[in-house]
């Protein structure tokens, strides 16, 4: 499945289903099932899809952002998700946004990129759903409504067939030792999704358990003609994906869609690339292509005739057979309109810092990989902001262009890497220069050997080590910078390469909020590995893998001052400086 040419996915090699979704959404309509309910307000043929969910009845007691209807900002009873407090900049923004999807109308009158599509299992007849069947988007790694791409492919091609339209998550019990500071990350955002889905009128449904065991059957319960799911290189998704669909019968037709990566993976390139310098010039000759403005999610006019569904957000978490004592940090807060907060105050506070990224005392980070990773929101909506902010400031143009090649050229890499090279998470995935070095040095003697519950517990003799580990414990993400050296030093404090990248992974996967991504593996397996990295000077331990100490750190940046923030919460006795 891995190896797809971007040729096969052509207009003219698309199963018949997809080809007809790519031409003018201008064309007679089939019948409406009697299975199914027309919505007050549906859109005659004279009025737009686009302005349905501006003529909505507003009741009196929900906030309107740009005219919509919306009660996703109101406070809330579920412990879950707590909507931001706006100030008028921050609504300013937030309005502007909106008004941006609704100028390009409802998905029907978008030109969508069919290449961002590649089909799991081909439709058997050129129109996939009949009347009296739905659209059902299973949403994984793309926990979002607007700006998702995935769900633009759903809405489309049920507002084609005239069909309703349904959501569901299907919540496994655990994933890679995450805890419970993700899951709730994780819920609190998909609270703020069904809240959103219930006012377009689309059911939201949580299914508990594997996908294996809860979709083929909800699939026939719901009569879905084409199922469409968000895309991720993991093999653990993946597997999911594999397993699902060998419980299905076949006559479902299956669309998979990139609605991560602002060029489509299978399409920015067919194998595993070398470095970012390979890499960014196919991203950059494609990135006007890809790189568009969204359609809205519209309130969708078809019904199935059923209540929408109520979830059980309680129940929900307490399915989770996951380690409770890691709960939630206080500055990140889940849900898209939180992560539109820190994208507005990244644009107006951090952005023109940017250049000094790499001093962890100075705030020049996005802070955004939290809602990245769960797809809280889109890479390409960050992007399009910070161009245009950019555009109407001219100095912060240096800042936006450091911003893309690290939140597109970098991240996209990532995902290609772990799509083309199945040992992500191992040294058998590294280059065979990286792990012939590695395994030639294996037995050189380590300064210090720590155990992970030493690590863990920051108890080792580098005060700016604990202080990295301090941060990923107590905040949920480690400095970018920062994340490097803490991967270096755990290579040369542990027993062996695999040791060391199995220790690292698994802290990183523990504790930080972006953790279990690719991103995340290929951090660990540059540092440790040399991925997408080149040779260096060969030395003890490391080989010809890049070398970082404390002393590279001192000439950077306040060594002593970072520690500051975090030395209060180091385990007694208090860790001394290691001496290089």
């Amino acid at each position: 499945m891995n190896k797809i040419s971007g040729l096969l996915l052509r207009r003219r090699l698309l199963p018949d289903h997809l080809r007809r979704a790519s031409k003018s959404a201008t064309r007679t309509m089939p019948p409406l099932s009697k299975k199914f309910k027309k919505e007050d307000g549906e859109p005659s043929s004279s009025e737009s899809i686009a302005d349905v969910s501006s003529t909505a009845d507003q009741p009196e007691t929900t906030q309107t952002i740009d005219g919509v209807v919306s009660d996703i900002f109101l406070p809330s009873a579920n412990p879950l998700y707590e909507p931001p407090t706006l100030t008028s900049e921050q609504k300013k923004f937030i309005n502007k946004i909106n008004q941006s999807r609704k100028n390009w109308g409802s998905p029907m009158m978008f030109p969508y990129r069919m290449e961002r599509v590649r089909p799991i299992i081909p439709a058997t007849s050129p129109q996939p759903i009949s009347p009296g069947q739905c659209v059902l988007y299973w949403m994984s790694r793309d926990t979002r409504v607007q700006d998702n791409w995935a769900f633009i492919h759903a809405q489309r091609m049920a507002l084609q067939a005239r069909v309703p339209l349904l959501a569901c998550f299907c919540l496994v019990p655990k994933y890679l030792g995450a805890p419970l500071r993700h899951f709730q990350f994780l819920l609190g955002g998909l609270v703020e999704v069904q809240k959103e889905c219930s006012q377009l009128n689309i059911p939201f449904h949580m299914l508990i358990g594997f996908a294996k065991d809860v979709l083929p059957q909800f699939l026939k319960d719901k009569n879905v003609g084409l199922l469409v799911n968000d895309f991720s290189p993991l093999k653990g998704p993946m597997s999911w994906m594999n397993e699902a669909k060998e419980r299905m019968d076949g006559t479902v037709a299956w669309d998979q869609v990139d609605a991560h990566n602002i060029v489509p993976c299978w399409t920015a390139s067919d194998k595993e690339e070398y470095g970012a310098r390979t890499l960014r010039s196919k991203i950059h000759k494609v990135k006007d292509r890809y790189l568009t403005p969204f359609p809205a999610i519209v309130k969708h006019p078809y019904s199935m005739i059923e209540e929408m569904p109520q979830i059980d957000w309680v129940a929900c978490e307490a399915s989770l057979e996951v380690d409770r004592s890691i709960g939630a940090v206080d500055w990140a807060k889940a849900g898209t309109s939180h992560s539109l907060v820190t994208l507005h105050s990244f644009i107006t506070k951090r952005l023109p810092n940017y250049g000094k990224r790499n001093d962890p005392n100075v705030p020049a980070l996005s802070q955004l990989s939290p809602w990245f990773h769960y797809g809280q929101i889109s890479v390409a909506r960050a992007i399009l902001e910070t161009e245009q902010a950019a555009k109407d400031k001219p100095s912060l143009r240096a800042g936006f262009d450091t911003f893309f090649e690290e939140a597109v050229i970098r991240r996209e890499l990532s995902d290609n890497f772990c799509f083309y090279n199945s040992n992500y998470d191992n040294i058998d995935g590294a280059k065979p220069w990286a792990k012939q070095t590695l395994l030639a040095h294996m037995k050189d003697k380590r300064p210090i050997l720590y155990t992970f519950k030493e690590l863990e517990e920051c108890r080792t003799a580098d005060d700016l080590w604990n202080a990295a580990q301090m941060q990923m414990n107590r905040e949920g993400k480690c400095h970018g910078f920062m994340r490097m050296y803490w991967a270096k030093k755990i290579l040369e404090w542990t027993e062996n390469p695999q040791q060391a990248l199995e220790f690292s992974i698994k802290l990183n996967d523990k504790y930080s909020l972006d953790g279990r991504d690719p991103n995340g593996y290929v951090g660990c397996m540059w540092s440790i590995c040399g991925t997408h990295d080149q040779g260096w000077a060969e030395r003890e331990v490391f080989g010809k893998i890049r070398y970082m100490n404390y002393n590279g750190c001192k000439r950077k940046f306040d060594v002593a001052g970072f520690v500051s923030k975090y030395s209060k919460y180091f385990p007694k006795p208090v860790a001394v400086k290691v001496k290089y």
